[in-house]
């Protein structure tokens, strides 16, 4: 495991020393998830204090956002389904270094968290993740169904524009939507997470 651990981090610092290639900070961020991992949330013994707060918290937003919206009821409509969710956001949001509420955001811009959400231009699942990107990584693109692989690769990919866009969160959702020069993606999102 440390052999594994030294050969990331010098990867790692090579691809920081050799400018910003993304294709290997995705892969890197990605690396372990494992194909054996069930579609549910990640398997930990306990929360912490600001993941319980959060999770409650945002919970009870949606709850609240429910009522009168049918098919947000329809795909979140046990507090079991909507809590393992919000659990899996926030570990996968925080382990690319991003804020639950931004990823959130994201998520309910691009899917309205329809987990078998298919785009036009033949994006997956909750983060619309483009199937090429589980090429890049070594997944399969079935595999984009899959909770937590769709989650910690959305969130690898707008970690990894978020850092070539040197910090601008804007033009990195820009990126991150295909629509560089163009601010209403970005503006969509802050607006959902603003609110």
């Amino acid at each position: 495991m440390k052999i594994v651990l030294g050969l990331l981090m010098m990867l790692l610092t090579q691809s920081a020393q050799a400018g910003p290639n993304q294709e290997a900070v995705i892969r890197l961020q990605v690396a372990s998830i494992d194909a054996s991992v069930a579609d549910t949330v990640r398997q930990s013994p306990a929360m912490s204090v600001d993941e319980r707060q959060w999770v409650e918290q945002t919970d009870r937003a949606f709850v609240k956002q429910m009522t009168g919206n049918k098919a947000l009821f329809e795909r979140l409509h046990t507090q079991r389904l909507r809590r393992e969710l919000l659990q899996t956001i926030y570990y996968e949001a925080k382990r690319a270094g991003l804020e639950p509420d931004l990823v959130l955001s994201v998520i309910r811009g691009e899917s309205n968290f329809r987990k078998y959400a298919i785009s036009s231009a033949g994006a997956r699942g909750y983060m619309q993740v483009m199937p090429f990107w589980a090429d890049i990584v070594g997944e399969r693109s079935t595999d984009l169904f899959n909770v937590r692989t769709n989650l910690r690769l959305g969130c690898a990919i707008l970690r990894a524009y978020l850092d070539q866009e040197k910090g601008d969160l804007g033009q990195a959702l820009a990126r991150y939507n295909g629509s560089v020069g163009d601010s209403s993606y970005s503006n969509y999102i802050y607006a959902g997470w603003m609110d």
